[in-house]
């Protein structure tokens, strides 16, 4: 079973005097208990080979990376919450860096400051470009790097540019000024259309794939990659999350940091669902480092 991420009491049991506290310990206890007895059927962790691995074990081993890709299902609660966990835990240990697809690198300046305390939430709900889960999925890690004044990076290519290799292809981003290449990886984008997961983008969308297509989803991944090892510091370790296929088979986002710096220490982690989460199914292996296999039944953030 699973290691399971238990809450502190308040008090110790025996200082418990009165019916209604024993009715409310007891409560817990029986909350606590179902929890223990239902987390194998919300996720199981799994290595790229299949084998279940505790949350520990993933812990102690992304403990010893200088950078991490977790690769989320975007409408998700297990990932937003095993994010959340993995992000306070490990910096127990180690000093981080925040990173996020959800947040596109012109509204770095606005995010900065809402995490000096310059500016309220609301104000940056109406300044940046914010996901539609923002609030419940994203706020939370946002608002821990505020509380303990931790580095959160806007690594995405803004929308508008990805639309435009989308329609026209790279090429499409020549006419960009100064400044708006500075929002984006550096000129020419080294890319290979060969890699499988860009092969099977193309596949997936039938007869709405096209070169172009792929070329969008490139220009992303290099540039979160790019404002990742932008923002690296040595001996720190850097947090991104992301959509799982960004990272999956360690290749997008991965494959251009390798390109920058093979010599680092990564970790992946994906999110994958599946009705029946006793085994790994065979087309999930090798997905990452770490597979978080979660009930396909599981109810979605939106």
């Amino acid at each position: 079973m699973q290691e399971i991420r238990t809450l502190q009491l308040a008090e110790p049991i025996y200082s418990i005097r009165t019916p209604m506290k024993k009715s409310i310990l007891l409560l817990t206890l029986l909350f606590l208990t179902s929890i223990v007895y239902s987390q194998e059927k919300a996720f199981v962790i799994y290595t790229a080979s299949g084998k279940k691995v505790s949350y520990a074990k993933m812990l102690k081993s992304l403990e010893e990376r200088d950078i991490v890709l977790f690769g989320e299902l975007h409408d998700n609660p297990i990932s937003h919450w095993l994010q959340y966990e993995l992000t306070t835990d490990l910096d127990k240990s180690r000093d981080l860096i925040l990173g996020a697809e959800m947040f596109e690198a012109d509204n770095q300046n606005p995010l900065n400051d809402y995490l000096k305390d310059r500016i309220t939430s609301k104000d940056l709900d109406s300044l940046a470009r914010l996901w539609v889960n923002y609030p419940t999925d994203y706020a939370p890690l946002v608002n821990y790097a505020k509380e303990k004044q931790l580095p959160f990076i806007a690594t995405n290519i803004p929308r508008k540019y990805a639309n435009m290799v989308y329609k026209k292809g790279f090429g499409a981003l020549d006419s960009l000024t100064p400044q708006e290449k500075a929002w984006i990886a550096p000129l020419p984008i080294i890319f290979d259309s060969q890699l499988e997961t860009y092969q099977n983008i193309l596949v997936m969308m039938g007869d709405h794939g096209t070169p172009e297509l792929v070329m969008a989803q490139a220009i992303k991944d290099a540039t979160m990659a790019h404002f990742i090892m932008e923002n690296y510091v040595e001996n720190q370790l850097f947090i991104h999350y992301n959509g799982a296929y960004h990272s999956d088979y360690y290749e997008g986002i991965l494959w251009y940091l390798k390109k920058a710096k093979p010599d680092l220490k990564y970790g992946t982690i994906s999110t994958v669902s599946q009705e029946n989460m006793g085994k790994l199914l065979k087309e999930h292996q090798g997905k990452a480092d770490f597979i978080i296999c979660v009930d396909e039944d599981m109810t979605s953030t939106y």
